[in-house]
C-alpha cells in the first residue's frame, strides 16, 4: 500500500474543496482515509467507518484507478468498485482526480 499512498499524497492538492472524508478500503491489504474537510487535505490510516464515502476496491484495481488506467464509472458498473455512503461525494472525487 506504500506505493499507492505516495501516489495519493501527490494528488491531495487536487482534492481541495471536496469537503468530505473519503476512504479507500482494500480489505486485507489495508485502507487509506482522505480528510478533505479542511483547507489542506490530509491522508491517514484512521478508522474508515466515519468516512462520508467508502470506496471498496481491490488493491490492484485501486492502483489502476489512481494511475488513470481504470475508469471509475466502468469499475463501478463492473462491480470492481463498491460505494458505501454518499454517491455525490464519489462522483465529485472522480471528477477531481481526472
Amino acid at each position: 500500500m506504500d506505493d499507492i499512498l505516495e501516489t495519493v499524497k501527490e494528488k491531495l492538492p487536487q482534492l481541495r474543496g471536496l469537503n468530505a472524508v473519503v476512504a479507500f478500503d482494500c480489505g486485507d491489504d489495508g485502507h487509506i482515509v482522505i480528510d478533505a474537510t479542511g483547507d489542506e487535505p490530509e491522508i491517514s490510516d484512521d478508522d474508515p467507518s466515519d468516512a462520508d464515502c467508502i470506496l471498496k476496491i481491490k488493491k490492484a484495481n485501486l492502483e489502476k484507478l489512481i494511475a488513470g488506467k481504470l475508469d471509475p464509472m466502468l469499475a463501478f458498473t463492473m462491480g470492481k468498485l463498491k460505494i458505501k455512503g454518499s454517491m455525490g461525494v464519489a462522483a465529485k472525487l472522480s471528477s477531481m482526480l481526472d
